[in-house]
């Protein structure tokens, strides 16, 4: 069975704090086409996902002290509208079919007309969305009622991590361009774009809005890290060897977009000439076929590139567990965070 990553009682309060939220500006507008596309949004939002931001940013908080509250709850969903935004524009970028095992939210809208213009306008729409999206979470986190100096704090917070993210996905598309991205250059990919953005900032959110020291935010730093680091290397290896039935996208996309990652990376370094020059051939082809998908993955196999991705995630949870010890962290979230460091370095989805 797959993981769970969230607790059932706490998933429920965040999904119904989002539903409400949704659900108050989907009726902004008057506009039966207008209305269909929040659907889409609300649909793709509330219809699948982890919740492992929302999950992280209120054990952050009661890490530092907080009490159970709808507060927090509230500040924490924001973080997911955040997330739905980002990855409705990724799925544009890299061209995304699939998504959560259903249709992408661009291909969605253009799958509501007919016509030459439908894809165009579905792309066009899913920009507007995600951007709705990220202007909604900026609304859902001002309005979660913790009191202003502490949400200023964690607002501050937001907005470095929105940067942070941002500037990993610029980077990603750069190393699109560039041949052969180092295994150093991927890295610093991953720490921008997932490592901070997944797991140390969501931490450090929460744990500013119950108004934690400087002491305890670096202390989740050092924990959040290498465990986002872990969770994306975990991702890069899913998402090129993982089920479409398991991850909910196909084990293609990666491959075919030419996603410079840290297997890549270090295949590209041990590999012989003729392993090197058959994945610069085939690694990028948008109309690479699941024989010569099938090839790649040998190659990162046989260079040993997946046993050493295998054992980068495993230092770093190491890393993550030993901070997590020595971090001042009330007990419970403490033992709260040590199952979710196992559960995220070693997903299946």
């Amino acid at each position: 069975m797959p993981v769970s990553f969230t607790q059932h009682s706490l998933g429920s309060r965040i999904d119904q704090h989002l539903s409400g939220f949704l659900e108050t500006w989907r009726a902004l507008v008057s506009d039966p086409d207008v209305e269909a596309a929040y659907g889409v949004l609300n649909g793709f939002v509330l219809g699948g996902g982890k919740r492992i931001r929302p999950q992280l940013c209120y054990w952050g908080w009661r890490g530092a002290g907080g009490d159970d509250c709808d507060e927090i709850i509230r500040a924490a969903a924001a973080l997911e509208l955040c997330h739905a935004g980002l990855l409705i524009h990724d799925d544009i970028m890299d061209g995304s079919e699939l998504r959560r095992g259903r249709a992408t939210v661009h291909k969605s809208l253009a799958g509501l007309y007919d016509g030459p213009g439908a894809a165009a306008f579905g792309q066009a729409g899913g920009i507007l969305l995600g951007t709705l999206s990220l202007a909604w979470s900026d609304a859902m986190l001002s309005s979660c009622g913790v009191a202003p100096a502490r949400l200023r704090a964690a607002h501050h917070i937001f907005d470095a991590m929105r940067t942070e993210v941002i500037s990993g996905q610029y980077l990603d598309m750069l190393a699109q361009l560039r041949a052969g991205a180092s295994v150093d250059e991927a890295l610093t990919v991953i720490r921008f774009k997932t490592a901070k953005y997944t797991v140390e900032r969501p931490l450090q959110i929460g744990g500013a809005l119950a108004g934690g020291a400087s002491e305890l935010l670096d202390s989740y730093s050092r924990f959040g890290v290498p465990l986002g680091e872990a969770f994306q290397l975990r991702d890069d290896v899913l998402g090129t060897f993982g089920s479409s039935s398991e991850t909910g996208k196909s084990a293609l996309d990666d491959l075919r977009e030419g996603k410079h990652t840290v297997l890549i990376a270090h295949a590209l370094r041990r590999g012989s000439q003729v392993q090197r020059d058959h994945l610069r051939r085939w690694h990028g082809d948008p109309e690479l076929s699941e024989e010569r998908a099938a090839e790649l993955r040998q190659i990162l196999v046989d260079t040993g590139a997946v046993a050493e991705v295998e054992e980068m995630i495993e230092q770093r949870v190491r890393e993550a567990v030993t901070a997590l010890v020595e971090a001042p962290i009330k007990p419970e979230a403490a033992s709260a965070l040590a199952v979710l460091a196992d559960r995220l370095a070693h997903r299946i989805r």
